[in-house]
């Protein structure tokens, strides 16, 4: 009993302490062996072989023989696609002779619109070439050496202005309105007029002869052809041939306008038949 009582304190104390000693290089050992194998395992080895749709985006980064299957993929597909966004098209690859012709054969509103389409159709429409190539198709093949100063573009325009408005002059003869031709020609001293009612000169004998010619019980109906214009800053002439419902043969016809405060105005008109005799000058 005695030596029960001296050994069981020191030896408790040991015992307890050695157990645990023991116990916990038991856990460390079997944890340490478990730990190493997930430790040294390939991370998601599975997905090397794999071919679902999900995985597809990391095979090339885990399986470097699988980018083998990838590599059919565009690679210039960012260049493809930065050269779209920066508006390529097949108009800026033709050539421009081959451009021109294909625009050759819009109307004048067709390549206003084209113009408003997008920044590179705007360049295309507004090439001079393309306006040379529709004014020789709406007007005439003449003038095709001359070189305009504000290009061809604004030429046509022009041009297209002074025809509408020598159009209109033709509507007033058909209406025999005399208000209206008053004021479509310049009141000024220097204007002439020279038609089958004589030859007038002046603002007041023009409109006197008009008068004389609107005064006619014979109906107005004649029909304009060969219709060329010249465009100057500001003066222009139109001359055409009027063919009128009488045996004679066409009129020979000439008008000449002059810009003043924002519009033109007729200054002089001639209409006569070829071997025309001599008409009476009337002054004004």
């Amino acid at each position: 009993m005695e030596i029960f009582s001296v050994l069981s304190e020191p030896f408790l104390v040991a015992l307890a302490v050695t157990a645990l000693c023991f116990l916990f290089a038991l856990f460390s050992l079997l944890r340490s062996s478990f730990s190493l194998p997930r430790r040294f395992t390939p991370p998601r080895k599975h997905h090397c072989d794999c071919t679902s749709n999900s995985d597809a985006a990391a095979v090339p980064y885990l399986n470097g023989g699988r980018t083998e299957m990838l590599e059919p993929s565009p690679v210039p597909a960012p260049a493809v696609l930065t050269e779209r966004r920066m508006g390529s098209s097949m108009m800026e690859e033709l050539v421009p002779e081959i451009t021109t012709h294909a625009l050759s054969y819009l109307d004048y509103p067709s390549l206003c619109r084209l113009s408003m389409t997008n920044s590179l159709m705007r360049k295309a429409a507004n090439d001079d070439n393309a306006w040379k190539a529709l004014y020789h198709k709406d007007f005439t093949l003449e003038q095709d050496s001359i070189t305009p100063t504000n290009g061809w573009k604004a030429y046509y325009a022009a041009t297209r202005a002074i025809v509408n408005i020598n159009t209109e002059f033709f509507n007033i003869v058909r209406d025999k309105s005399l208000q209206a031709m008053s004021h479509f020609w310049l009141n000024a001293d220097y204007v002439k007029c020279i038609h089958a009612s004589g030859f007038f000169s002046g603002y007041n004998a023009v409109m006197q002869g008009w008068q004389l010619v609107f005064n006619w019980e014979q109906g107005l109906n004649f029909q304009v052809r060969d219709v060329c214009a010249r465009v100057l800053t500001d003066m222009a002439w139109v001359t055409m041939k009027t063919y009128v419902d009488m045996d004679t043969g066409p009129f020979n016809v000439t008008n000449i306008y002059e810009f003043h405060n924002g519009r033109w105005y007729m200054v002089h008109h001639h209409s006569s038949v070829d071997g025309d005799v001599d008409h009476q000058i009337v002054h004004g």
